[in-house]
């Protein structure tokens, strides 16, 4: 017998419970998708394409419903002799500026022997470039922009919306897509690009529990032996996801990672218990991974967010943690970030899923402000900020968490 064997008992197809997997229909965004659809529909009545704005949090079906809508798009696209459809899709993650954004472009529409460098030429040479590209392309370009959110100058989201009316094309109609992860980032566009890119906008909400059932037990179908999950597996997994903020990725994560445990343990089924101990492990992994990749001062914010939680004062607006934080800033002998920057710490720490947002809108006396709310265990926490703690003093609303002995390693070896 080798040393690898193949191991079929649990999973039948393991990969239907990645990220990736495209179903042949999606479940739960029936309202979105159709707003979507209607979105896209003067694609096929040969007309100019609508930008399309859609936002929400991550693992909300943004990105998934745009990769199917568009697969079908292409498909009935192909059945009119007059349209001519082409679609470019994009992440942004990494590309900071329009001047990245434009080259890759660029270089989407050349063949490798004609790829440009991403540095080097002045932006309005760039923008030439691609004027040149999509026209000689031509048709109907939709250009799918993920993650766009990550573009720190919008420059591009203004120049492709308006790139006909403008004359820099004469036979391309171009339409954008963008995908937006943070809430606020529409709100931080200039007027005139808001005015173009977010024609058609579309709110992606989280999934509640019941939506998150019907997306797993699609899933497990065909992940799954018939037999394998016992009863209330499917529902336990959808209770975590609403909870963690309605992210079918990571109910789909707990899911896969706790028949990743059953197939360790040789067990024949899956259980609640089982559930609950994959989603152990998988919150450690990602208190340890989010926490790690984090500044000094988001430790500091962090920090600030679980004793103000472990006081009962959260939610908490941003003027309340700031007097926190900043004290926590003096011991450790740095100077505070002024607000906005500290304000960044917090939506980065609430894209991570370690704190919770939430917007609140008392009128024209009270204004719009965000509630922040801890959503991850204090104490796992505090054992990952081990330094911090260490610079800054254990803070008396946290001594019975705190074990000086152990560290973030030693509570995954328990």
């Amino acid at each position: 017998m080798g040393m690898f064997e193949r191991d079929t008992e649990i999973y039948l197809d393991r990969d239907a419970l990645r990220e990736d997997y495209q179903p042949e229909n999606l479940v739960g965004r029936d309202t979105e998708l159709n707003r979507y659809r209607a979105a896209l529909q003067p694609v096929i009545n040969g007309e100019q394409p609508n930008n399309i704005f859609l936002y929400g949090k991550t693992g909300v079906g943004k990105t998934a419903g745009t990769r199917y809508l568009i697969d079908h798009l292409e498909e009935d696209a192909a059945k009119y002799e007059d349209i001519d459809l082409t679609v470019k899709m994009l992440n942004c993650d990494g590309l900071s500026s329009s001047y990245q954004i434009a080259t890759r472009l660029v270089n989407e529409f050349r063949d490798e022997t004609s790829q440009i460098s991403t540095t080097g030429y002045p932006r309005a040479t760039v923008y030439d470039m691609l004027w040149t590209e999509l026209d000689s392309c031509g048709g109907t370009i939709y250009i799918v922009l993920d993650e766009v959110d990550h573009i720190e100058d919008d420059s591009i989201l203004y120049q492709l919306p308006r790139a006909r009316a403008n004359d820099n094309l004469s036979s391309a109609k171009i339409g954008i897509i963008g995908i937006s992860n943070d809430f606020s980032f529409r709100d931080d566009l200039s007027p005139k690009v808001k005015s173009s890119l977010c024609e058609e906008e579309i709110q992606f909400p989280a999934y509640d529990a019941k939506e998150l059932i019907q997306i797993l037990q699609q899933r497990a179908d065909v992940a799954f032996h018939d037999g394998v999950l016992e009863d209330g597996v499917i529902e336990l997994c959808a209770a975590y996801g609403a909870k963690d903020a309605g992210d079918a990725r990571q109910s789909l994560d707990l899911l896969m990672k706790t028949g990743d445990l059953a197939r360790d343990k040789d067990t024949d089924t899956i259980s609640e218990d089982l559930v609950r101990e994959a989603r152990d492990v998988l919150e450690r992994g990602r208190i340890q991974e989010g926490i790690s990749g984090l500044t000094q001062h988001g430790h500091l914010v962090v920090y600030a967010m679980v004793t103000l939680d472990q006081e009962g004062k959260t939610p908490a607006r941003t003027r309340d943690i700031r007097p926190r934080y900043t004290n926590f800033a003096e011991k450790a002998g740095i100077d505070p970030l002024v607000p906005r920057r500290m304000r960044d710490h917090l939506g980065e720490l609430s894209m991570l899923g370690i704190i919770s947002a939430i917007e609140r809108n008392e009128g024209r006396r009270g204004g719009t402000y965000r509630e922040y709310s801890l959503e991850m265990d204090p104490e796992m926490i505090l054992a990952a900020l081990e330094k911090t703690v260490d610079d800054v003093g254990i803070h008396k609303s946290v001594t019975n968490l705190v074990d000086t002995e152990a560290t973030l390693s030693d509570f995954q070896s328990t």
